[in-house]
């Protein structure tokens, strides 16, 4: 399995928000961007579908080496051959989502209070999702944002890698990743932008040049 510390920038898709653009063609120019990983989230669509679609990007990823995790659906995961799946606290429990799927499959797992950071679910998942990180609009089920603070309390809870979604663009990106995440999770930032692959690229070259400033210590600001 990759090391999903070295992950970067991981795309979820979400049709309503991609300007008429279809799923394919948005995670194309968002892996020809360096995009690291991507996740299927399309909440409207039915199973079959969903697995419609999850084919060709499934087959796409796989080309370039790009995991693909399913949002909330262990059953499509496991239809798809997907690299992972993504489950919410509603979703199955993490005990046995990890029983279905195996050692070997990603699980991704949103927490939204730092209680949920602890030594057992810690060793159930591959990565958690600290969400939302700052206010957003594209989730109407959303709790108090975490902030850049609560991100520097996540970080000291777990050694397991951080991935931070919600409300993150280029105007806070850097700090968000200074205070401790090893990833940025991103919606319309990428599936809404004019040019996708460019703004894939843009939000990489952040993340990456905040990782470098944090692994040498350096006490400055990232210019944007």
């Amino acid at each position: 399995m990759k090391d999903l510390s070295k992950w970067d920038v991981y795309l979820v898709t979400d049709t309503a928000l991609s300007r008429k653009r279809s799923n394919l063609e948005v995670v194309k120019a968002a892996v020809n961007g360096g995009v690291s990983a991507v996740q299927l989230r399309e909440k409207g669509l039915s199973a079959k579908d969903f697995f419609l679609r999850g084919v060709e990007i499934r087959e796409f990823l796989a080309d370039h080496n790009v995991p693909l995790i399913i949002n909330d659906r262990i059953d499509l995961a496991i239809a798809l051959d997907a690299d992972g799946v993504h489950l919410g606290q509603s979703d199955l429990p993490l005990e046995i989502a990890r029983r279905i799927l195996g050692p070997d499959k990603i699980i991704g797992w949103s927490v939204n209070d730092l209680t949920q950071i602890n030594e057992k679910s810690s060793s159930l998942v591959d990565y958690f999702a600290i969400s939302p990180v700052f206010f957003t609009s594209t989730k109407k089920d959303i709790s108090t944002p975490w902030g850049t603070e609560g991100v520097v309390r996540a970080r000291s809870a777990t050694h397991v890698p951080l991935v931070g979604i919600g409300g993150i663009g280029l105007d806070n990106v850097s700090g968000a990743i200074l205070a401790g995440l090893d990833c940025v999770a991103v919606v319309s930032a990428i599936v809404s932008a004019d040019d996708p692959l460019a703004a894939t690229e843009l939000l990489k070259s952040q993340v990456v040049k905040a990782k470098q400033i944090r692994t040498n210590g350096l006490n400055e600001t990232v210019k944007l």
